[in-house]
């Protein structure tokens, strides 16, 4: 089994900044792809910022050049610094990582969610 556990949401005023991180723990093998979703309410879940299984990064056009996503592989740890935060990045976000396990099976994971509330 594999546990993602989120930290660092919470209230911010616009053009602020957090930094949210994810830590995987358990049954690991490798950890390929990892990064962050995010979920405003009445909205579907959208990217935020993630690594690929290569090792590239791929961002949301809302967020280019405002967050900036990096990783301790030898912590299976993914960080999520945001700045100049508006309130429209105001949502539940939420670690996912696709993680080989023991058992050599790639399968996804995702974290518990951490809310991030922007005030304008």
């Amino acid at each position: 089994q594999v546990q993602l556990v989120e930290s660092g949401g919470g209230l911010v005023q616009a053009g602020g900044s957090l930094r949210l991180s994810c830590a995987a723990s358990g049954s690991i093998v490798r950890v390929n792809a990892m990064g962050w979703y995010r979920q405003a309410p009445g909205k579907q879940r959208e990217l935020v910022a993630t690594f690929t299984s290569g090792g590239s990064t791929n961002y949301a056009d809302s967020v280019k050049g405002r967050f900036t996503i990096s990783r301790d592989n030898a912590k299976n740890t993914v960080y999520l610094q945001m700045n100049s935060l508006k309130p429209e990045d105001t949502a539940v976000y939420y670690c996912y990582a696709a993680v080989v396990t023991y058992s050599l099976m790639t399968n996804n994971y995702w974290g518990q969610g951490t809310q991030v509330t922007v005030s304008s």
